[in-house]
């Protein structure tokens, strides 16, 4: 065995192996350039436009009030009037106990009607639908610390809407992005290419 070869320099061997290896899902080389700062952006307490990104089907593990059920992820993504936008993300549970929140989403995308029963499609056409919702500054301690996040409170139904103006299309506004990438489409659009009700 060749011990200068395999053992005297792991970094090397390890390097050797990483330039083979094609990088993916936002994995950085040793060499490679970066340059984005963080862009946090916190909005104020407000109602905003939203076009639905993406969602994720996932599983809840059960607390004292609501038992282990399926769950859906949904990244919303919120517009100011000034071109700005974050992502935010939300969790459905599908469990009697939440339906009225099920129905609360269902009918900010327009597809639930008032007082109507509709079935619930989880699929892939919930992307780049669009509705109102009411956005919270919500605050919490993390390591010792006071902080501050955005969180949906509300989803406006279709049928009663606040009269909002569409966002501006200026220059590609920043974005807060969180990873999760399920259901995402392969065309990208941009959200107001529609139009706005």
């Amino acid at each position: 065995m060749d011990y200068q070869n395999n053992y005297a320099n792991p970094y090397n061997s390890y390097q050797q192996q990483a330039q083979t290896q094609p990088q993916s899902d936002g994995v950085f080389g040793w060499d490679d350039e970066i340059k984005e700062e963080s862009s946090f952006i916190l909005l104020p307490e407000g109602d905003y436009v939203f076009t639905i990104k993406k969602f994720e089907k996932g599983r809840y593990d059960g607390g004292d009030k609501i038992p282990a059920c399926p769950k859906a992820i949904v990244t919303f993504t919120v517009y100011t009037n000034d071109g700005q936008c974050i992502d935010l993300q939300e969790n459905f549970l599908l469990h009697k106990k939440m339906e009225w929140k099920l129905s609360e989403f269902f009918a900010s995308i327009g597809m639930k009607k008032k007082d109507e029963p509709v079935r619930m499609l989880w699929t892939p056409e919930l992307i780049g639908k669009q509705g109102i919702c009411k956005v919270v500054v919500h605050n919490y301690k993390k390591d010792g610390e006071n902080r501050q996040t955005n969180r949906i409170d509300k989803l406006y139904p279709s049928y009663n809407q606040p009269a909002l103006a569409p966002p501006s299309q200026q220059a590609p506004p920043q974005q807060y992005q969180q990873p999760q990438t399920q259901y995402t489409p392969s065309q990208q659009t941009q959200p107001w290419q529609q139009g706005w009700k």
